[in-house]
């Protein structure tokens, strides 16, 4: 076998070992094969049997997302400051992955934590919220995802909304591109240009705990970050995301994690009201 095969070989074989780890860590495009009923053998309570040794995690995992962020177990703090984030206007480009509908970015620019920085990968809606706060549920809860540029280590924003009647600035922007994928499962569009910083966020207030994604793999080490501004979004808007996905699913939530004795904190700056 001469030198050019055996490079070939090499090449391909480091492909498929990026793509492994890629399927591990990253959350899943095509979300066909596990569902969010709880009484169907793909639902979250069997997600880790469908595929063990890549999702095994969202089985055996003692750092699972989400949680109830219970006034008990929460620790207040002001030492973690302002979220650093830095993001910039980028291409994008929507895809309806079958439970939910993401929007990704080329270069949305990133996020810092504890100076490691994160880029800005995606973000994407589940309604009601996963996240729970003392006990309640919200209407619908959006997730901002990062990765280093190694895609070993996640982070991600978490922020909630509220019906009500004034709609959301980023999901009105975006509605056109969102009716034309309408029952169109794993097809992407590309929507141009979106500024990211059209997510308001609180960025002072906000939960921080580590965990894992709420998706298949279920990835650990996940840090999170629950923003304390609570949004509002139109009953419309919020059906227009459930109805475009149109997977016979009322709801793409998956249920409340054991904390398993894992620290809270809850960020708020001094004078604590």
């Amino acid at each position: 076998m001469n030198m050019e095969a055996i490079t070939k070989i090499l090449f391909i074989s480091l492909l498929f070992l990026s793509s492994a780890f890629l399927a591990r860590s990253g959350e899943v495009d095509d979300e066909s094969e596990f569902s969010y009923d709880e009484n169907a053998e793909n639902g979250p309570a069997n997600w880790g049997d469908i595929h063990p040794n890549e999702w095994g995690t969202c089985k055996n995992g003692t750092m699972q997302s989400p949680i109830d962020l219970l006034n008990k177990n929460v620790e207040v703090v002001s030492n973690l400051g302002i979220l650093q984030r830095y993001y910039k206007p980028s291409k994008a480009t929507l895809l309806n992955r079958g439970h939910d509908l993401m929007l990704r970015w080329d270069d949305g620019g990133y996020l810092k934590i504890n100076g490691i920085q994160y880029q800005l990968k995606q973000v994407h809606w589940h309604t009601p919220s996963e996240h729970t706060i003392n006990g309640k549920r919200f209407d619908m809860e959006g997730h901002l995802v990062h990765e280093t540029h190694d895609g070993k280590k996640i982070a991600v924003i978490g922020f909630v909304y509220e019906i009500g009647l004034s709609p959301d600035l980023f999901l009105s922007i975006i509605e056109k591109d969102l009716r034309a994928l309408a029952d169109k499962k794993n097809t992407e569009r590309h929507i141009g240009i979106i500024d990211p910083n059209l997510i308001k966020l609180d960025g002072q207030k906000y939960y921080r705990y580590n965990g894992s994604l709420t998706v298949p793999p279920c990835t650990e080490e996940v840090v999170w970050t629950i923003d304390g501004k609570v949004k509002t979004v139109t009953r419309r808007q919020m059906k227009l995301l459930r109805d475009v996905v149109h997977d016979e699913f009322e709801t793409n939530a998956r249920p409340i994690q054991p904390l398993n004795g894992r620290p809270i904190k809850f960020n708020k700056p001094w004078p604590f009201a």
